[in-house]
């Protein structure tokens, strides 16, 4: 699975690297179970496709940040300067992403220099999300993220969810609002508050690699998944 975090100026940090760790110790566990390279303490070996960190390797798929345009550092909402791996391929490139994760970040603030709410108003990323959409790339948001989908009409009808302070203008935007952690609508998924972004990613590594791949992850970040997902059939894990 080759998954690319959509980063900009503003973003979120913790929307954007919370799935990213998540994806690159799931991707390195994944392989290690197709090779069958594991090591005594449950890391992957020497001669596994990841080091002693879990990093992913090329052989369980890709995480990787990219932006819009050539550049080599963004800086995050909180001064964080992120390292850029790349551009956002063209929606139907032979290295376009099997799932392209959309973190937001200073929405609600207005900031017009560096936000999602900025990046909303120049229109760019907007239309790079639709045009992805329109070729049947699945996608991820996270947090603000989601008024980025809303902005490219991604949302319309759909059901979604995005930051509680956000909720009422994805609502107004023409999305089904729903009240849950993690929202799966099929294509496109969403995530509320900037640490639901870790949740979303620990679902979509159970369903791409199966619950043990998920718990591994989970485990080596020490994290207690909580499994508040509204799937597209109407059902909520995570209800008793």
């Amino acid at each position: 699975m080759n998954v690319d975090i959509l980063v900009y100026d503003g973003f979120d940090e913790l929307d954007g690297i919370g799935p990213y760790e998540v994806f690159d110790y799931a991707l390195g566990y994944a392989a290690e179970e197709d090779d069958g390279t594991t090591g005594d303490d449950g890391a992957i070996g020497d001669d596994g496709t990841t080091g002693d960190d879990g990093a992913s390797g090329d052989d369980g798929g890709r995480v990787r940040y990219v932006s819009l345009d050539e550049r080599e550092t963004v800086t995050a909402s909180h001064g964080t300067r992120v390292g850029v791996d790349g551009t956002l391929p063209s929606p139907r490139g032979e290295d376009a992403p099997d799932l392209l994760v959309v973190p937001g970040g200073g929405w609600n603030a207005r900031n017009q220099e560096a936000s999602a709410w900025a990046e909303a108003q120049k229109g760019d990323v907007p239309r790079a999300l639709a045009a992805h959409h329109a070729a049947d790339t699945r996608i991820a948001s996270v947090c603000t993220g989601s008024m980025l989908l809303a902005e490219a009409g991604v949302t319309d009808g759909r059901r979604a969810v995005t930051h509680a302070s956000a909720v009422e203008e994805l609502r107004e935007s023409g999305a089904e609002v729903v009240d849950a952690r993690v929202v799966d609508d099929g294509d496109v998924l969403s995530a509320g508050g900037v640490t639901s972004g870790i949740d979303l990613a620990l679902y979509v590594v159970e369903r791409e690699f199966g619950e043990s791949v998920a718990d591994r992850a989970a485990t080596v970040i020490e994290y207690e998944r909580r499994y508040e997902v509204a799937t597209r059939d109407g059902s909520r894990r995570g209800e008793n």
